[in-house]
């Protein structure tokens, strides 16, 4: 199937296709006598493979090794799980350090309702 095609099954632009292609997560495929990309049927779920990959956290390297071990037997599947252990462990990062953002705005616009007298906007100097 020819690029727009692919890019429009896969739910990706044209320009992502190519991108994988530099980067090796998608084979170059070959090209029809009028020159255009001939990508085989299993692009589209090697494309979605990338994407839900990607939605999940993973880097386009760790979805490269992912993509390297789909082939592998057991040793493979430790592999790929020490990969999503440290995705699992660094989304946790990620949220308790969002959760202490939310906590601390939260302060901030608490103090939003104290009497206009009193109040000092401790969002703007927080913000200074």
């Amino acid at each position: 199937m020819r690029t727009g095609e692919l890019a429009g099954r896969a739910g990706v632009n044209t320009e992502t296709l190519r991108y994988y292609e530099r980067r090796g997560l998608l084979e170059r495929p070959p090209r029809t006598n009028g020159g255009y990309r001939d990508y085989p049927a299993d692009a589209v779920e090697l494309l979605r493979f990338i994407k839900r990959a990607q939605e999940l956290g993973f880097t386009l390297d760790e979805v490269g090794e992912l993509l390297h071990l789909g082939n592998g037997g057991p040793e493979a599947c430790d592999t790929a799980r020490v990969l999503a252990e440290h995705r699992k462990a660094d989304l946790e990062r990620r949220i308790a350090d969002l959760q202490r953002m939310r906590d601390s705005l939260a302060e901030l616009v608490d103090t939003c309702d104290l009497p206009p007298a009193d109040r000092n906007c401790a969002l703007l100097e927080a913000l200074r």
